[in-house]
């Protein structure tokens, strides 16, 4: 059974930083791209950044030069690394693993940041 537990959200003041963590079980993690996404209430849910099992990155043009994706394949975990965080940026963020044309989602993990 392929799970994605996120952790890391909190509440954090305008331009402290979090650091988000999913690891994923029951499933090749390696060859496979991994990214976050984020809903914020009343609005869908979008892109906040991936990454190939090359290590190759995309960023949403919102958080590029604030946030960075990385990856650890042997504890087959994904990190963002959020800085500089803004108001703007409170939302549910969720993980996704991408597996031969099959997306699997994580459960979500709120991040709300006070102005």
């Amino acid at each position: 059974q392929v799970q994605l537990v996120e952790s890391g959200g909190g509440l954090v003041q305008a331009g402290g930083s979090l650091r988000l963590s999913c690891v994923a079980t029951g499933i090749i993690f390696s060859i496979n791209t991994v990214g976050w996404y984020r809903q914020a209430p009343g609005k869908q849910r979008e892109l906040v950044a991936t990454m190939t099992g090359g290590g190759g990155t995309t960023y949403a043009d919102s958080v590029t030069g604030r946030f960075t994706i990385s990856r650890d394949n042997a504890k087959r975990t994904v990190y963002l690394q959020m800085n500089s965080l803004k108001p703007e940026d409170t939302a549910i963020y969720y993980c996704k693993l991408d597996f031969f044309g099959n997306g699997y989602w994580g459960q979500g993990t709120q991040v709300t940041v006070s102005s």
